[in-house]
């Protein structure tokens, strides 16, 4: 084995979606061309971990996202490995509004231009149609009620006092503009890619989302706080043995010093809602670099410091040189971000393996792969583990897609756009052992086709299993939103709707008489508000109508 202090070991390779893989490790493998025999291949395996910010209250605290990609060793983009799910598969650096809106747990709005900086300007030119709101307000966190469809993964905008209490409000009751694309201006960021269109809500442009996004395949869930990532990346034969870069750069929210403060980077002024959210532009995104090479023989690369810092605007793809701006001694924040490893190694943030691997026989196929539960808006699927090499050994891991309907998923339609990767497949596990996974987010009386397939480290994949379901209606008494108040005040965003919620939900629902009353006004008041809502005479009259009531609620202590 060699070692190098900040160099590294890898390939570079066109990256294609169908060998972007959900597997829970980042990293690479694949042979090479001029060296590999059946059977044989390279493996470029990425450890990092991930640390955050412990003295910032809940509604705060997140993880840092990540982005790894890699060059070649003359700075040539080659390709993205792994993305953090937030930005590759939900859209956060291209939703609608400003991109400075505030922020809070999970918030819904604002394109985070500021995110992955470098990562955004370096794969150029690869771009896409910028997502604005609907009616074309990007200063503005309320939308009209017939512009906001359910809102299955983000929250709610909360006030500061609502966020330290409570970390999300019910997903049940949110609605949100999903957008539209305006081709005229680009972004460096992929939208979202989860949503099914709502008819008559939703713009028909959400239907080209999917299209769009190349890197929902290889998004992943933030892991846990300090847990070590350790990810595979497979290599194609394509790829000449020669020198490489490992990128590996990391943002988070929140994180302010002296020089990075709410007061630097302030909230938007003049705006409506300014209330809600606070300031989130702290220290910029860091990067991470790891020179290797890949050859014949294992070599290990890694790095202790970062390379530098991206542009705090998100402007440009500048990388700043390390200074003084910079947190070094927070855990979590600045440098903290990736947490300092020691091992046999030495002292490293980001490792880089590289080494031959030799696999001659294909995963076994996953068995017994069905329901084990359903709600109306997810569904719990259960199989038992194969084998990585028929049935021996554990697999490297899972690669899960699901689409609506009911037509099949094959090798032939496994990486199409509306066929989309499940976030966080489970940990391989020993053969026969009994595992599960979740897909939340879907809808009521919808039919959904979901599969699976094992994969080893050289990219040998079982055959695809697949199984079809249709989620069950929605529960009696379960709803989506305060109708007829939401429609007159045009969006989940007033705050009178919030506190008519909250008396709904703490007060009359504790009660039979208060649940018989809830049930009653959700029964009859959809229809009416679909009319409420495109009248602006029928809505001035139903905010008078509801007036006494908002006052009586105002004055009521819960």
């Amino acid at each position: 084995m060699t070692m190098s202090k900040d160099s590294a070991i890898l390939r570079s390779m066109p990256f294609s979606r169908a060998l972007a893989i959900a597997v829970l490790t980042l990293g690479a493998s694949g042979a090479l061309a001029d060296t590999a025999s059946p059977g044989e291949c390279h493996v470029v395996d990425v450890n990092f971990k991930l640390q955050n910010r412990e003295d910032l209250v809940e509604s705060k605290a997140m993880l840092p996202q990540v982005v790894v990609w890699v060059e070649k060793a003359d700075g040539t983009y080659v390709d993205t490995l792994y993305i953090t799910q937030q930005t590759g598969t939900y859209g956060l650096g291209n939703r609608p509004g400003r991109f400075d809106f505030n922020s809070a747990r999970n918030w819904p709005y604002g394109r985070r231009i500021t995110t992955f900086p470098v990562w955004a300007h370096k794969k150029t030119p690869l771009e896409f149609d910028t997502i604005r709101y609907q009616n074309s307000d990007e200063n503005n966190l309320s939308h009209p009620f017939t512009q906001s469809s359910h809102e299955a993964h983000f929250c709610r905008p909360m006030t500061p006092m609502e966020a330290d209490a409570v970390s999300c409000a019910s997903p049940n009751a949110v609605f949100t503009d999903k957008g539209v694309r305006d081709a005229s201006t680009r972004s460096n960021y992929p939208p979202r890619q989860d949503i099914v269109r709502a008819p008559g809500m939703d713009s028909v442009s959400v239907d080209g989302y999917n299209d769009m996004n190349p890197f929902d395949a290889i998004s992943q869930a933030t892991p846990a706080k300090d847990a070590l990532v350790t990810s595979s990346w497979p290599i194609p034969d394509t790829l000449p043995m020669g020198d490489y870069v490992m990128w590996v750069e990391a943002s988070t929210e929140f994180d302010h010093n002296d020089t990075y403060s709410a007061t630097a980077y302030p909230a938007p002024t003049g705006i409506p809602w300014s209330e809600y959210g606070e300031p989130y532009r702290g220290q910029p995104s860091l990067v991470f670099k790891v020179p290797f090479n890949v050859g014949s023989a294992e070599t290990v690369s890694s790095t202790a410091t970062y390379a530098g810092y991206g542009d705090p605007t998100g402007e440009t793809g500048a990388i700043n040189p390390p200074d003084s701006t910079i947190s070094t001694d927070l855990h979590g924040s600045g440098v903290q971000r990736l947490g300092l490893v020691s091992d046999t190694d030495g002292m490293w943030r980001v490792k880089v393996t590289a080494r031959p691997e030799f696999d001659f026989v294909v995963p076994g196929d996953p068995a017994q792969f069905e329901v084990a539960d359903m709600t109306s808006r997810s569904v719990t699927m259960s199989f038992l583990a194969p084998g990585d090499d028929g049935s021996v050994g554990k697999v490297k891991g899972y690669d899960i897609r699901y689409r609506v309907g009911d037509t099949p998923i094959t090798a032939d339609n496994f990486d199409a756009p509306d066929t989309l990767a499940i976030p966080g497949a489970p940990s391989a596990a020993d053969p026969g052992t009994k595992q599960t996974f979740d897909i939340v987010g879907l809808l009521p009386e919808t039919t959904y086709t979901v599969a699976i397939r094992a994969l080893d480290d050289c990219h040998n994949t079982s055959e695809i299993k697949s199984t079809t379901f249709e989620t069950p209606a929605r529960s009696v008494g379960e709803v989506d939103a305060c109708f007829i108040a939401t429609a007159a005040y045009g969006s989940m965003m007033a705050a009178d709707v919030g506190m008519l919620r909250h008396m709904r939900d703490s007060v009359l629902k504790k009660s039979v008489l208060g649940e018989l009353a809830v049930e009653a006004y959700y029964t009859f008041s959809p229809p009416v508000a679909g009319v409420v809502g495109e009248s602006d005479v029928l809505r001035s009259t139903a905010r008078a109508m509801l007036l006494p009531i908002v006052r009586k609620v105002r004055a009521f202590s819960f």
